[in-house]
């Protein structure tokens, strides 16, 4: 669902104003109210039709507005990053946000794993109410507004809606373009070589909260796996990538409910949770999986691969399983043995044949060692315009505190286009609409320095 704004009138060819904002996701959005609160007259340029178009995306099936966690566990979700993002949600972190919306009208909850979400579960009334009153404080919109980079002296460059560039001359301006994820919805990453140009450093856009293809499981064990795998540093095999065919047809988009994932990376980082995640044609993507993406893509980009480890039975001890596992079964067939005695079938019957074929499954010692820590391969991130959100970007020792660009004064530059990522629930629109607060402030200091 869009959410429409009045365009501004976009007869002046060469416009001239106090403040620019590029992109109309949350932390443009953001920066926008603060400079408009202080009476700064704001033009805000987007490429897309309407704004919000992700920040709608996100909102489908319920908006994950915030975090509900203290502040200290909050701030440990940026990771290294916590020290460039953790000053900003001092300002503005999970609590502000939910008086924040509450100020626009917009009830908030808590839910059982504690994202807050608004009381309808809906964006499109919050985003609704926000440009109102975004509206009524002189924001003046331009849709369809294609960014081009900088002319020569320093003025933005759009392509129109008229199908000629435009020429904007601001004194300030704000760069809230999106990371390269999702680029239907205007975030393609398209800025990088413009800020490069510039002589601002971009670290390389990479997915993040994204999915995986899984080395296949019937590829051999022992030496040969490993040197198989070595192999892939450098290539991609594509007959040895994702699930057999048999598995693929019988459970892709199927979930793994109640499992737990482990996973340590060859510099010792540890990772281990509980959740759900979901097969796909060629591997793995959801919640759990996104929570571990970070680890698994960078041990992937040093080593070619990153093997995390599945408990299929959480609530079960190794020793119960193995007991259960040897139990005689009688004149019944292995998989209705499972069944009975440990509830097993469906998806998670389905990928111990899928990686220990039908004479591991018959071998109790290694089935009930598969049931508490299957090895599960995966080789590559999906697509970066498949990812939820991305990683890389705008590099903060190219910014000052207040997010301005030191090679290029005036501009500061906001949200997921900055070299941060943190976990889906609330983090990442949480830091975005931080970040816009940052740099909407300092554009305002940048004002009045009379620059």
């Amino acid at each position: 669902m869009n959410v429409a704004v009045p365009p501004a009138p976009d007869t002046v060819a060469d416009l001239r104003c106090d403040v620019a904002i590029v992109g109309g996701g949350p932390a443009g959005l953001m920066a926008a109210e603060v400079l408009a609160q202080a009476g700064v007259v704001v033009h805000l340029f987007d490429a897309m039709p309407s704004v919000g178009r992700k920040f709608l995306l996100a909102g489908k099936g319920g908006l994950n507005l915030t975090h509900s966690e203290p502040h200290a566990p909050f701030a440990t979700r940026f990771a290294e990053r916590q020290p460039q993002v953790e000053p900003w949600l001092t300002a503005f972190g999970g609590p502000e946000i939910r008086a924040w919306a509450q100020g626009l009208g917009v009830e908030t909850f808590v839910g059982t794993s504690g994202r807050v979400f608004p009381s309808d579960m809906k964006a499109a009334p919050l985003l609704r109410a926000w440009l109102q009153r975004l509206r009524g404080q002189g924001v003046l919109f331009h849709m369809r507004h294609r960014w081009l980079g900088w002319a020569g002296d320093g003025a933005l460059r759009f392509a129109a809606p008229s199908g000629d560039d435009r020429v904007v001359h601001a004194r300030a301006a704000v760069l809230a373009l999106g990371g390269g994820s999702w680029a239907r919805l205007g975030s393609d990453g398209a800025w990088v070589p413009f800020l490069a140009e510039r002589g601002i450093a971009v670290a390389p856009l990479r997915p993040a909260n994204c999915g995986f293809d899984v080395l296949r499981g019937d590829v051999p064990a022992g030496e040969t796996r490993r040197a198989f795998l070595q192999e892939l540093i450098g290539r991609t095999p594509e007959p040895a990538t994702g699930w057999t065919p048999h598995f693929a047809e019988r459970f892709a988009g199927q979930p793994f409910k109640t499992v737990a994932l482990a996973f340590t990376d060859s510099q010792g980082r540890a990772f281990s949770r509980r959740g759900e995640f979901v097969a796909t044609a060629t591997g793995v993507e959801g919640s759990l999986v996104y929570a571990a993406s970070h680890l698994l893509r960078d041990e992937i980009e040093a080593h070619g691969h990153a093997t995390f480890h599945l408990d299929l039975l959480p609530d079960h001890t190794p020793e119960r399983v193995l007991v259960e596992v040897r139990h005689p079964r009688g004149s019944r067939s292995l998989s209705s043995h499972l069944k009975s005695r440990l509830g097993l079938d469906g998806i998670k019957a389905g990928i111990l044949y899928e990686h220990l074929g039908k004479d591991g499954v018959n071998d109790p010692v290694a089935l009930a060692h598969a049931i508490k820590a299957l090895p599960i391969t995966v080789i590559a991130a999906r697509p970066l315009d498949e990812a939820i959100s991305t990683a890389g970007g705008v590099a903060f020792e190219a910014l000052d505190a207040h997010l301005m660009a030191t090679a290029a004064p005036g501009v500061f530059c906001a949200g997921e286009m900055l070299d941060w990522e943190a976990p889906t629930g609330g983090y990442l629109i949480t830091a975005s609409m931080a970040s816009g607060r940052v740099a909407g402030e300092g554009a305002l200091r940048w004002l009045a320095q009379g620059a």
